[in-house]
């Protein structure tokens, strides 16, 4: 494609305006004009009043118009006149006082005040043109010039002024860096792997969670890799034009064999590579379009030998089948979250470079963020910088690092909430009949912290984290998660008789884990090792949206029973072990008003000893200075005081 010239074209656009302007001028037919050799048949005609004006030119000739009944001599017509007699001033005066009626026309100027008129008429219009000229090419920088090439390819070539990521600097993983390695390596020796007859994946594509390092490996696989690289996402090729997109990917492969061998990285792959007729506009819609000729170029009739696509995307379960059959991406890494021991390596990856206390353990603080992304640990340590920051500190000790993962977790601290005795009260029983049913249950998670301080949504929360990574989950663990969740609100119906609204979050996710446990699990008795409805909907909306039921009514009515059945049995069992150990609840209860938050080792002490060791203690937090003491308010309306789970994965079916 040519490039235009602006300047030329707003020179042609210039002459138009002229033309436009001059052709009437220069179309119009030159008017015959009349001379008068006498003076005499001049005075003749102005007496008859056929003169319309009189103007002097040179002070001496007397030249005009005629009047609107044109002046017919000999069968022409004539318009103009001129007296070719020179008169003197005293004739002219004479003239002009004897013929009032006739007007006195302005003498016409010289041909350079004609030319300055002429070029007055058009620098306005040029003018005009020019700053709208200037407005339309700052718009088109401003749109990254994309206005004259709107089919060609957003994608951007790996530069390197660009920061490099290699492998080395990706923490964990190892089975994938492996995975892509060997792509990395066909590309710098394909020989090796041809000479035995070996053919490489053409597509690989990057599957798992958001946040668990995709983009990561992505540009660690251009840092190691010696070829060109380019990059884009997948929203990059999707205009309201159809076409468009379909242009793009056409000139994104066009360029990449000018280049080869090359990768090419689709980020967000899901944008453009979702299952065709799922939506509305059937083969004439954009994206379908654009996704026909992604199948195309990757694996069509004239496939692209040494280009390698790298994708990423969170969502493979709507990607188009044909985008993954063999020949294009063929080859699906899963990159899951981190396990301990990754997790660990990641925190040191981001600790390398800031100044840590030395009591900071990683291996500590892994155990303690179960079910994290990459993306979490890094967002965590720099929570953490931020909280040293804000407290004046030189180094990140724990204390900021366990703030962190609370922050993470739960929220922000709200400091500024005040709350009456009594809602304190209430709240510290619900929190403490959490931690309590979940301590008297034997193998579940311990108990982290308790707060009664409101953090993000909730009023309190009670955090426990599990000692190691879980991938599936017994029977029996998912009915303690079930009575330990109905803690809180056993212990407000045993303390006070009555129950509040700060259950409700608890009371849902029972609710769908029971429900689970039953239809989904096979861990009922009654109804058997059988699952029983299916979940479907649109495809392009990326949730259930509609429950397909498989099943009888009676079978639904049985459902429902199984549900409660369960959700009661966790419940009298909470209020049972409430019930035997009230001396314990009250010690923690009374502990939490008193110092608003307890850790695992003052809840240990409580519930052992009966006593809070001294050097765990920790004091109020008006004590430390954190927070001044508030006026009392007028106490709140209760609200649904969703309680914090520590992440974990789902148990999977076998």
């Amino acid at each position: 494609m040519s490039r235009h010239n602006p300047f030329v074209t707003l020179l042609v656009i210039a002459a138009i305006v002229a033309a436009f302007f001059m052709i009437p001028k220069l179309s119009r037919q030159t008017p015959a004009v009349k001379e008068y050799e006498y003076y005499s048949d001049f005075i003749a005609d102005l007496d008859a009043g056929k003169i319309a004006t009189m103007r002097v030119t040179g002070g001496k000739r007397v030249e005009g118009e005629f009047t609107a009944e044109a002046f017919v001599a000999g069968g022409q017509v004539f318009e103009e006149y001129k007296v070719q007699a020179e008169l003197d001033a005293q004739t002219i005066a004479k003239l002009i006082d004897e013929h009032p009626k006739v007007q006195i026309a302005p003498v016409p100027g010289s041909w350079t005040d004609n030319l300055l008129g002429m070029l007055g008429t058009f620098i306005v219009p040029i003018a005009i043109l020019l700053v709208f000229w200037i407005f339309i090419l700052r718009q088109m920088r401003g749109a990254g010039g994309q206005a004259f090439n709107f089919g060609r390819s957003q994608a951007k070539l790996l530069g390197e002024a660009m920061k490099q990521v290699t492998f080395d600097e990706v923490a964990g993983m190892e089975e994938v860096k492996e995975e892509l390695q060997e792509v990395v390596e066909f590309l710098k020796d394909p020989e090796r792997f041809r000479a035995l007859g070996a053919k490489i994946p053409r597509g690989v594509l990057l599957v798992g969670p958001p946040g668990c390092g995709k983009t990561l490996l992505a540009r660690a696989v251009a840092g190691q890799a010696s070829v060109s690289f380019f990059y884009m996402s997948g929203s990059d090729f999707v205009e309201m034009f159809v076409g468009v997109g379909a242009s793009r990917v056409r000139d994104l492969f066009k360029e990449a064999k000018q280049h080869l061998p090359a990768i090419i990285f689709i980020d967000e792959l899901d944008a453009v590579g979702r299952l065709r007729g799922a939506g509305l506009g059937g083969g004439h819609d954009e994206r379908e379009q654009t996704l026909n000729a992604l199948l195309v170029e990757m694996d069509g009739f004239d496939p692209n030998a040494d280009i390698i696509i790298l994708a990423a995307t969170n969502r493979p379960d709507i990607l188009d089948p044909a985008l993954l059959r063999p020949g294009r991406f063929d080859r699906q890494v899963v990159v899951p979250n981190p396990d301990v021991r990754e997790r660990q390596a990641i925190l040191e990856l981001y600790m390398k470079d800031k100044p840590m206390g030395e009591e900071v353990l990683p291996a500590v603080l892994a155990k303690r963020t179960p079910g994290f992304s990459g993306a979490d640990l890094e967002n965590l340590v720099n929570e953490a910088a931020l909280l040293a920051a804000r407290r004046h500190k030189k180094q990140i000790d724990m204390p900021e690092l366990d703030e962190a993962v609370e922050r993470i977790l739960a929220g922000p601290e709200r400091k500024s909430r005040v709350m009456s005795e009594d809602q304190r009260r209430v709240l510290a029983y619900h929190e403490a009949g959490h931690a309590l049913v979940g301590s008297m249950l034997p193998g579940f998670d311990k108990t982290y912290k308790i707060s009664i301080l409101p953090r993000g949504m909730a009023l309190g929360y009670t955090l426990n984290l599990p000692e190691d990574d879980r991938y599936m989950m017994f029977a029996t663990e998912l009915h303690d998660q079930i009575t330990q969740a109905l803690g809180g609100r056993a212990a407000e119906e045993l303390v006070f008789g009555d129950i509040t609204t700060g259950a409700a979050n608890d009371l849902e996710k029972v609710s769908k884990l029971a429900r689970q446990m039953v239809t989904e699990y096979g861990m009922s008795e009654e109804l058997g090792p059988i699952t029983y409805g299916r979940h479907t909907g649109p495809v392009f909306l990326g949730k259930e949206f509609t429950e397909e039921r498989n099943y009888s009514e009676d079978a639904a009515q049985k459902i429902d029973e199984e549900v409660h059945r369960l959700v009661g049995e966790a419940q009298q069992r909470a209020t049972d072990i409430l019930r035997q150990n009230r001396d314990k609840l009250d010690l923690l209860v009374e502990a939490l008003l008193e110092h608003e938050t307890l850790t695992m080792a003052q809840v240990e002490a409580l519930l052992e000893r009966g006593e809070l060791p001294q050097e765990a203690a920790e004091p109020k937090a008006e004590e430390v200075g954190e927070r001044e003491p508030q006026p009392e308010r007028q106490p709140e309306a209760p609200q649904p005081a969703p309680e914090v789970v520590p992440r974990r994965p789902l148990p999977e079916t076998p």
